[in-house]
């Protein structure tokens, strides 16, 4: 019952705010609670790398400046044998994709 009405009172909160606020809440609802997100990596049409098991991508930002970062990073499965499955041998590690890299990020259908 106290989910419930946590749950209604954000979703009567967020129909007041505007497009971009609610996606801001909907992302940090995200960063909270995590997602199963998948990065893939293209060199022109062909696919390259695919990381699985995403919690979030980041911006990177300036120590000094706080200005945004030309790249985005964060930690994922490498599906070396692209199966769309993290096998025993794949490992967990950190990436980072630059603003001229082409990919996709979405979240895991499987």
């Amino acid at each position: 019952m106290k989910t419930m009405a946590i749950v209604l009172g954000v979703a009567l909160l967020a129909s007041g705010c505007t497009q971009e606020k609610q996606n801001e809440i909907r992302r940090s609802i995200q960063n909270w609670t995590g997602t199963d997100g998948v990065l893939e990596v293209y060199a022109g049409d062909k696919l390259v790398k695919r990381f699985l098991k995403i919690d979030k991508l980041s911006t990177a930002y300036g120590t000094d400046d706080h200005q945004p970062r030309a790249y985005r990073y964060g930690y994922g499965v490498l599906d070396e044998n692209l199966n769309f499955v993290a096998d025993g041998g794949e490992k967990r590690v950190y990436f980072e994709v630059s603003d001229h890299t082409n990919y996709i990020f979405f979240d895991n259908p499987h």
